[in-house]
């Protein structure tokens, strides 16, 4: 049996944990009005008039008023020079007031009245008749198309845009204190992760081993548990977000847990594969090729290069090892990696065709998967950041597919 695996009970393992976020810094009003100091800057360099900020993600950003995104419009929109005002429904209001962080104006609108007005007629408040307006890029299609038939019916001359140059402009730059609340997040999985790989036992059912880890996060401190969790088992692993009807776990199958939480809204995103048992030639052969795909991807990211890079070098390696070519399996069918932050998922990409420079505070994950359907799948996810001098892990990547805690290293 590798080390570390199996073992122990799940009682056992969830009463060694404690909370692990009594110490964390929560983003600071000062920074949010660094934030939206900064958006104003982006949209007068790129001759935007105003940016709405849709409820989600980046209304959390700019403002730090979290609220969900529903069929009932809830934004804001902020002027290139001026104050920010929300838009919600009038019951909302005193609800939504406590949620700011940016304190500002409410626009309201009653259940019989359009919010789409209520967007152009503030906008006119504004003195903002023409021009270009920003639209949030997540923001639904009928909330766009209900602006821009509002705008039309008053013979306004405004043009609308994705929003994408000025949100993923600031939101894809994290500050020291995002990076610190990553890696808070990315240390208490790594704790689940050690922790769950010591209750596998034959017979164990993958909706035993989410529960467990949805609990382990809780005792770490994320109030909502795992904010996602992916485990499989064997010939499930080879398919990268899982199978209709998961099987239990046997001897010397293989394992990949994949899972995270959020600390003050900031995401952790960490995959480990494993054999439960002894370890084949081939599972041995293709974890050793997995970790020196992500190690070759984490050494390509260098200042300055394309994010494309970073894909370029690990495809270019696989396929040295049999695997591909491109996209074909046996190999990596997705990209080596992602942005992450208050999304799991956000710009920019280590993927072919993104050119985005690397930058400093920049954060990816880095997992290219291998993928042989038929027989078992491999996946080392773990995160870095861009500083000056290059890439930093946030997690220590996986050790041995005998250790791959490195209890022993």
């Amino acid at each position: 049996m590798s080390i570390g695996i199996g073992g122990s009970t799940a009682e056992i393992e969830l009463n060694k944990l404690t909370d692990m976020t009594t110490d964390i810094a929560p983003i600071a009003l000062a920074e949010y009005q660094q934030r939206i100091a900064k958006a104003q800057q982006l949209m007068r360099e790129q001759n935007i008039s105003a940016l709405y900020l849709n409820a989600g993600t980046n209304l959390t950003y700019f403002t730090g008023t979290a609220w969900y995104a529903s069929e009932r419009l809830v934004g804001a929109i902020l002027p290139a020079e001026g104050d920010l005002v929300y838009i919600a429904p009038w019951f909302e209001v005193s609800t939504l007031s406590g949620f700011m962080q940016i304190k500002a104006e409410v626009a309201s609108w009653h259940e019989h009245e359009s919010p789409y007005e209520l967007v152009i007629d503030t906008l006119q408040k504004m003195n903002i008749e023409q021009g270009t307006i920003a639209v949030d890029e997540s923001t639904a299609f009928f909330a766009v198309d209900g602006m821009m038939n509002a705008a039309k019916s008053q013979n306004l001359s405004l043009n609308f845009t994705s929003s994408k140059g000025i949100t993923a402009g600031c939101r894809m730059l994290k500050t020291a204190s995002e990076i610190a609340l990553l890696q808070r997040a990315k240390d208490m999985t790594m704790v689940v992760h050690r922790a769950v790989a010591k209750i596998l036992m034959v017979g164990i059912t993958t909706s035993q081993v989410t529960d467990f880890i949805n609990k382990a996060h809780i005792k770490l401190g994320a109030p909502k548990g795992s904010s996602f969790c992916i485990v499989l088992f064997g010939q499930d692993t080879a398919y990268p977000h899982g199978v209709k009807e998961p099987k239990t776990l046997e001897t010397n199958d293989m394992v990949l847990i994949d899972t995270g939480c959020l600390v003050q809204g900031y995401n952790s995103d960490i995959t480990r594969s494993y054999v439960f048992g002894e370890a084949s030639e081939k599972q041995r052969a293709v974890w050793l090729h997995e970790k020196t795909a992500q190690r070759q991807g984490f050494e390509a990211a260098k200042i300055s290069s394309p994010c494309e890079a970073v894909d370029i070098a690990v495809r270019h390696y696989l396929e040295t090892q049999g695997y591909g070519p491109d996209y074909q399996v046996p190999g990596l069918p997705h990209r080596t990696g992602h942005g992450v932050g208050l999304d799991i998922h956000e710009w920019p990409y280590l993927v072919r065709g993104d050119k985005t420079p690397l930058a400093a505070g920049m954060c990816f994950s880095n997992e290219p998967m291998l993928c042989l359907y038929g027989e078992f799948g491999v996946r080392l996810e773990d995160h870095f950041y861009m500083t000056a001098a290059g890439p930093k892990w946030f997690s220590e990547p996986a050790h041995t597919i005998d250790d791959p805690f490195g209890y022993e290293a």
